[in-house]
């Protein structure tokens, strides 16, 4: 069964067929929603043909995407995504909150919640028979993109910004992918690659621009969907686990929108099947120095107004978002928001999940610091159930996690010196 029917523009609403555009909509740049066979994977998928897999990765989603499993033993490409969820009760009384889960994507392969949609990308190249992928990043895409195209012997390179932090520079060396640092910023780097992939006919990866990036990136939405009937089964004991509830709130850390458009599609998906009855709200959270997307979203407007990104959060540290129109909808057509947050109350809110047991990079500890304001304005209830993606690990820039905290002290090996630090 070919699933895959098509793309359909997110601004003018053209549609074109499979092989007729790769990437952006030729008559105005907005960017491609990948168009599905609803009707037909709902008379061949019941939501049980999926929830009862014994494959505990993005793949078990496959019947929902639009590209099929390479085939080969395991590798990380085989095993991006399932991440777990935990409850955070300290933190949940510290906020007033009755119900609060983190989803921790610093599990996957290679730390970040990019891996979905590397994974996707690479298993498109591998179809197409790309010879190079190529992306743009800070260095968390770059890093998945590596990793995955390691995992299957595909070519990759990475262009990032020399001011990206130096591990997450080594993942990009370690997994063997062509490293290319760029004087300047991520969004030069991203303009960067486009030209290059144009000049030498390489498969750009590149995050709002290739429309199989939230193809991957809607797995996420998948994962909380199957994790929510159970919490909520076990919740109530009730046979309609979806049913006579608060709407989940999640939120979501916003930099070139891909992620939020992802999670997004994802429950729009699982609304065209029927398999939810409504949609949950969706959060954005943004740096107030890279915040070009809550700007348009609370000037009521679609249009996206550059800025000049400066934040410690270097993976949401973007001039002008790529994804942004979606990232916009994906608040407003959920009845969500955005809320910005200082460098500050990011540095803070990772350290406060880290005395929870969850190493959070900048960018996925800003999602947590966006809830700790929200509770704080009123944009959250006490009652609402509410889940924070972490979408990295904090051994991705030990150099921010150091801010967060305070130096160990250094003293002579001594019983003494230990007695007097104490």
């Amino acid at each position: 069964m070919s699933k895959f029917t098509g793309y359909r523009c997110s601004i003018c609403g053209t549609e074109y067929l499979p092989g007729q555009v790769t990437y952006t909509c030729p008559k105005d740049g907005g960017n491609l929603d990948i168009e599905m066979d609803y009707e037909a994977i709902k008379k061949k998928y019941h939501y049980e043909d999926i929830t009862s897999r014994r494959d505990f990765s993005l793949w078990r989603y496959e019947p929902l995407l639009p590209v099929s499993e390479p085939k080969g033993e395991a590798t990380p490409l085989h095993l991006a995504g399932w991440t777990p969820v935990f409850k955070l009760p300290r933190l949940a009384d510290q906020l007033g909150l009755k119900h609060l889960w983190l989803k921790d994507e610093s599990r996957n392969p290679s730390a970040s919640f990019k891996d979905r949609a590397s994974a996707i990308v690479v298993a498109r190249a591998q179809e197409i028979k790309a010879e190079v992928v190529v992306t743009a990043s800070t260095g968390n895409a770059g890093a998945a993109l590596a990793c995955m195209a390691a995992a299957v012997g595909q070519k990759a390179i990475i262009f990032a910004p020399k001011s990206a932090p130096p591990a997450k520079v080594a993942q990009l060396l370690i997994f063997g992918a062509k490293v290319i640092l760029v004087d300047g910023t991520y969004d030069d780097a991203f303009d960067l690659t486009v030209k290059a992939s144009q000049e030498f006919g390489w498969y750009c990866r590149n995050t709002g621009y290739n429309p199989f990036t939230v193809e991957g990136k809607k797995t996420g939405a998948f994962e909380i969907w199957e994790w929510w009937i159970e919490a909520h089964r076990d919740w109530h004991q009730k046979d309609s686990p979806l049913d006579d509830h608060p709407p989940l709130t999640i939120f979501v850390s916003v930099g070139d929108g891909n992620i939020i458009s992802g999670i997004h599609k994802g429950f729009k998906d699982l609304l065209h099947l029927g398999w939810i009855p409504n949609m949950p709200r969706i959060i954005g959270v943004q740096a107030e120095g890279s915040a070009a997307i809550a700007n348009a979203f609370h000037a009521n407007t679609e249009v996206i107004t550059p800025v000049s990104a400066v934040t410690i959060a270097d993976s949401i540290s973007v001039d002008l978002p790529r994804d942004g129109v979606r990232a916009v909808r994906a608040a407003r057509d959920t009845n969500g928001t955005y809320i910005t947050v200082s460098d500050d109350e990011i540095i803070k809110s990772i350290a406060e999940l880290g005395q929870m047991g969850v190493f959070a990079e900048p960018a996925g500890a800003t999602a947590y610091a966006g809830l700790a304001k929200a509770t704080g304005s009123g944009a959250v209830g006490n009652d609402d159930p509410v889940l924070v993606l972490n979408t990295g690990s904090g051994l991705k820039d030990v150099r921010a996690a150091m801010q967060a905290v305070q130096s160990a002290p250094i003293i002579e090996p001594t019983l003494e010196a230990v007695k007097k630090i104490l």
